[in-house]
């Protein structure tokens, strides 16, 4: 046993000397796997570490405070803006002119609604009656807007007049429409005329002339009859279109004076000078056939397709019937002046004038001031002009690119011996929604419009009383 551990013993210093006296490759590479892997553990914690802190701390940081410092800078005054110009090239115009605006004045939006033009004539008693009414709204001249001037519904925006020059630059015309006690409540920027529309190429098809006087026109009215065409196409859902046919057949048996003075209650409706409007002209019109069937079934732009398909050739109506006539077929499209009945009368003619207003109770009035200022000036209603062919209110618009449209709707305007504004314009809201009626009860019913006159009559006596 001896002899064996000290032979153990003796080959184990052998080998530890020769461990330490003479290099082998097993430490070589043990060192080399320990510095990979301690190269790898800092590869990866550094990586980690600072995509972690870049791209998620950061980042977000800068994001949140970019947020608020735009917030912070789009801060805006505001306009509540109610239209009620809702056919198509109308309400492309409206749009442009709150861009044109919203453009030079960076620092307000206007918050623009289109209502449908006839649920705008009903909705704007509600409007102006709310504790938070619309700040401007579009309506019209005359005696439509002096109804809510006099119940306090309307600003007084003399002050705007005034600083835009707008006494100088505006016919006292259209300055009167906006004057009530002195004050200006009303800025009138564009008015239409109202004539006879008709298709060209069907009156040429028949050997036929505008008429000047009524018994011409009744004479094209037969002609085209016995060639199997409408004379006239109407549409009568909204009666106003029918109530301009008493408007010119009134201004033109009896005088624009007469018209006006029955428009204000100091005229009877049972005079007989009235009954005679309707027995010996109007009543002739329906009773030959001369009108489209059953018109109360078609609003004004749904008569239009009567006159495109050739079934009817004529249509009395304002000028904005161009703005829903296809362009395509304007071409055989002209107009003239409704027919003189006595050489005799002075010659009236209806020229509505729109234009917008301030609510009594706007909420942003001085930037609402500001939207009117713009609506009133000179670019804006150049634009109106060139774009949708209504004859501006401002003298300074530039008339000299008027279309030869344009210049024969003013010729027959400034011709005329008095200007009205139309049936429901130039009367109270009351008085003209009874006298309406009695025009739809007359179409529907000619034999009774004795009794229906002593109705209107009865009315005027309380309307004009409360006045």
């Amino acid at each position: 046993m001896k002899k064996t551990f000290s032979a153990l013993a003796a080959l184990v210093m052998i080998l530890s000397l020769v461990l330490a006296c003479g290099p082998t490759p097993e430490p070589q590479v043990v060192e080399k796997i320990v510095t990979q892997e301690v190269e790898k553990e800092v590869k990866v914690v550094e990586t980690v570490e600072v995509e972690k802190e870049v791209t998620v701390i950061q980042t977000v940081e800068v994001e949140k405070e970019v947020v608020k410092e735009v917030e912070k800078q789009v801060e805006k005054d505001l306009v509540i803006y109610n239209s009620y110009q809702s056919d198509p090239e109308p309400r492309e115009a409206d749009a442009a002119l709150v861009s044109m605006f919203e453009e030079e004045n960076p620092n307000i939006d206007v918050v623009h609604s289109t209502v449908a033009h006839e649920d705008f004539k009903q909705a704007i008693r509600a409007y102006l009656t709310a504790s938070t009414p619309p700040d401007v709204m579009t309506w019209f001249a005359g005696n439509r807007a002096r109804f809510f001037i006099d119940k306090g519904l309307i600003m007084d925006i003399s002050d705007v007049w005034a600083s835009e020059g707008w006494n100088d630059s505006y016919p006292a015309g259209f300055r009167a429409l906006s004057t009530v006690d002195g004050k200006q409540y009303f800025l009138p920027t564009s008015w239409y005329w109202w004539a006879i529309y008709y298709r060209t190429d069907i009156f040429d098809q028949y050997g036929l002339t505008p008429p000047e006087t009524w018994d011409e026109f009744l004479q094209v009215c037969e002609t085209l009859k016995q060639n199997g065409v409408t004379p006239i196409t109407i549409g009568t859902k909204y009666r106003w279109t029918a109530a301009a046919w008493f408007d010119y057949l009134n201004m033109r048996v009896n005088g624009p004076e007469f018209h006006i003075n029955l428009m204000l209650g100091k005229e009877r409706y049972d005079d007989p000078r009235v009954l005679t409007v309707f027995t010996d002209y109007w009543a002739p019109l329906i009773e030959n056939g001369y009108f489209i069937d059953d018109p109360a079934a078609y609003s004004w732009s749904e008569a239009i397709p009567f006159m495109l398909n050739g079934e009817a050739a004529m249509y009395l109506m304002g000028d904005f019937l161009r703005d829903s006539y296809p362009d395509e077929d304007e071409a055989n499209l002209d107009f003239f002046r409704f027919p003189i009945i006595d050489a005799a009368v002075p010659v009236g003619e209806d020229a509505p004038t729109d234009g917008f207003f301030i609510a009594a109770n706007a909420q942003h009035e001085e930037a609402a001031k500001k939207f009117l200022a713009f609506l009133g000036s000179v670019e804006a209603q150049q634009y109106y002009a060139d774009n949708l062919g209504r004859l501006p209110t401002n003298l300074d618009v530039d008339t000299s690119g008027f279309t030869p449209t344009q210049q024969k709707g003013l010729e027959l305007i400034q011709g005329a011996d008095y200007v009205a504004q139309f049936y429901d314009r130039d009367t109270t809201p009351e008085m003209a929604d009874e006298g309406m009626n009695g025009f739809m009860q007359f179409w529907d019913n000619p034999d009774e419009i004795g009794e229906i006159l002593t109705y209107l009559q009865s009315v005027a006596e309380e309307v004009f009383v409360e006045e």
